[in-house]
């Protein structure tokens, strides 16, 4: 977190871009007093529970710490260069750090007995967490809210969007399908159905791609909020995926109907969903996965048609004509053996690039493809 004052010698330190001129600084004074930084209520509902989550062995960043101030207070710091001025995208859910491990971790509020906790405890019991088909977020801990009885804390490891950054290779959009086909056919295995495994709900451990760390909400900048990072590339630096929000999912028992009403869920295209018509909620997930491989990268990008087979056979408009997710994996695995392996090297080109760039960037990938071979061949 940056806290120097103004004449602090670490201050030499710091890029110039994160000073402030004198009317800046009296400006953010000025604002900071009027409550521009100040925490909103799903924040603060955070901080009161902060010495509680630090009871239970997870440490909240500065800004959720009951007598906050703000660090950049009496200093000729920019707010926007402060780590604490950073403040949560989604209520529900907080980054904090595990204090036996310093692994970064998310805490979402929940329903102390719903679905959601049961579910996701279900898939993360000891004889299948570890299972190499298993792309399911693991829960690492559940405790109750003290101040609301009918709710509890979940614990997760801490996970980034699975498109931030954007893919950059026809490999890497290859491995995602194949990382989500067969976690979809892990989890109708164990008799789960998500419905709605839609791009919100589908995350990265984006470790990999950032060895140094990034800021859990600013996820494009450095830990401390200051510095702007340059990602690593997934085709050489592989990230695994995982399924996330089990709250409308259902686990049905042994020999059970996957049959199931409710219109509930982000993806609108589905053509069955019915509050009194039953529809079969395996081939739910296997139309939403297909849809966002179609909406997310075919119609996105060039050179992925080798997909359409796969994607039309998964959007079926009629339930009984879309593959299970194990024939859904079969036919992925038969479209990628016919694939050359110089082929999946080659960067993605978006449908909406001009001319100029696609020029630019098509040069550049073939000299880092070129820098990258002659390394392989050198040793």
């Amino acid at each position: 977190m940056v806290s120097h004052q103004s004449g602090n010698k670490s201050n030499v330190n710091l890029p110039s871009y994160v000073f402030c001129s004198p009317d800046q600084v009296q400006y953010y004074a000025e604002e900071t007093r009027k409550g521009m930084y100040a925490l909103y209520e799903g924040e603060i509902f955070w901080r009161d529970r902060q010495p509680y989550l630090d009871e239970h062995g997870y440490s909240l960043r500065p800004r959720y710490h009951p007598n906050w101030t703000p660090s950049w207070q009496e200093t000729n710091l920019d707010p926007v260069f402060c780590e604490d001025s950073i403040a949560l995208r989604i209520d529900v859910v907080i980054d904090a750090t595990r204090k036996a491990d310093g692994k970064l971790v998310s805490i979402k509020t929940v329903k102390r007995n719903g679905g959601e906790v049961r579910i996701a405890s279900y898939l993360s019991r000891p004889d299948v967490s570890s299972h190499p088909l298993n792309r399911c977020v693991r829960i690492l801990d559940v405790f109750a809210d003290p101040f609301d009885q009918d709710a509890a804390f979940m614990v997760m490891p801490y996970l980034r969007p699975f498109d931030d950054p954007d893919f950059g290779a026809i490999g890497e959009v290859t491995e995602f399908v194949r990382e989500t086909l067969e976690g979809l056919t892990f989890l109708h295995s164990q008799r789960v159905a998500h419905r709605d495994c839609a791009a919100a709900n589908i995350m990265m451990d984006g470790a990999p791609l950032y060895p140094q760390g990034h800021h859990p909400v600013r996820r494009e900048s450095s830990p401390d909020g200051i510095y702007l990072l340059s990602p690593l590339s997934r085709i050489d630096h592989p990230v695994r995926y995982y399924f996330i929000d089990f709250g409308i999912s259902s686990l049905f028992e042994e020999g059970e109907s996957p049959f199931v009403v409710g219109r509930k869920g982000r993806d609108k295209e589905l053509p069955e969903l019915s509050d009194d018509v039953p529809y079969n909620a395996y081939k739910v997930d296997i139309f939403i996965l297909g849809n966002l491989y179609k909406k997310d990268f075919l119609q996105k990008y060039y050179g992925l048609e080798f997909l359409d087979p796969l994607i039309r056979a998964m959007t079926a408009r009629d339930p009984a004509h879309r593959p299970d997710a194990e024939v859904a994996l079969t036919i992925y695995h038969d479209i990628r053996r016919g694939l050359n392996p110089p082929l999946l090297r080659w960067r993605l080109r978006p449908r909406d690039e001009s001319a100029p760039e696609r020029i630019l960037y098509d040069s550049v990938a073939a000299a880092r493809e070129g820098i990258y071979r002659l390394k392989h061949i050198v040793g």
